[in-house]
């Protein structure tokens, strides 16, 4: 006969495949969309083997799924909600945590000492879309775009911000984003940008909770 504790102790296995940082990363990348196990090590700067075996970790605990295309295995989250857990799992941490909200409030202060790089909220970001105030920076890697973007916003990766600056408009104060609250990507280009005179602030979220709170993507 099945008990409560049998069900807390299956709970506990997702809880212990959460319970390391480099598999956070992971499914923080694997929420921008399906990667080979190469793309995911680079991102979350580990070799091969140990991303190999951070995401089986994550398939026995049912957070991810992996298909083969091809020579490669693709992985995936198994359910969007995983997006929503770990934006919980976030907002528990800065609320409770000293050390959290200690490193959450350096983890941009040191190039923003006068608080100019305050990040626009989701309501601000509709309205001013809505209005057509802003226009949409996407600073992640193509591949990720690819896999889903914000409804017209313009792809440039960081890399290549200096090349393609002829693709921002002048016009328009220019939000930019990446991968969600702790990306450093928007911020960067942010810091960029500004230095080149353009009118520019970064979103405080990222595509991953734009899409779970369903809006529109593309």
């Amino acid at each position: 006969m099945t008990s409560q504790q049998d069900l807390l102790d299956v709970l506990a296995q997702v809880a212990r495949a959460l319970g390391n940082g480099h598999r956070l990363a992971l499914l923080e990348r694997l929420a921008q969309g399906g990667a080979a196990v190469e793309t995911l090590a680079y991102t979350a700067d580990l070799t091969v083997g140990n991303a190999s075996q951070h995401l089986q970790q994550l398939r026995r605990a049912g957070l991810v799924t992996a298909q083969r295309s091809g020579k490669q295995m693709i992985y995936r989250l198994t359910d969007e909600r995983i997006v929503t857990m770990l934006g919980l799992l976030r907002q528990v941490a800065e609320t409770n945590l000293a050390e959290m909200e200690r490193l959450v409030s350096r983890l941009f202060a040191e190039d923003d000492a006068d608080g100019a790089l305050e990040a626009v909220t989701r309501d601000e970001l509709l309205a001013e879309l809505a209005s057509g105030k802003v226009a949409l920076l996407d600073v992640r890697p193509e591949e990720e775009f690819e896999a889903g973007h914000l409804p017209e916003a313009i792809n440039i990766p960081l890399e290549q911000l200096e090349d393609m600056l002829d693709k921002l408009p002048r016009d328009r104060e220019i939000v930019a984003y990446c991968r969600g609250p702790y990306c450093v990507l928007s911020h960067e280009a942010v810091q960029r940008l500004r230095q080149l005179g353009y009118r520019v602030r970064r979103f405080e979220e990222g595509y991953p909770e734009w899409k779970v709170a369903g809006l529109p993507v593309a």
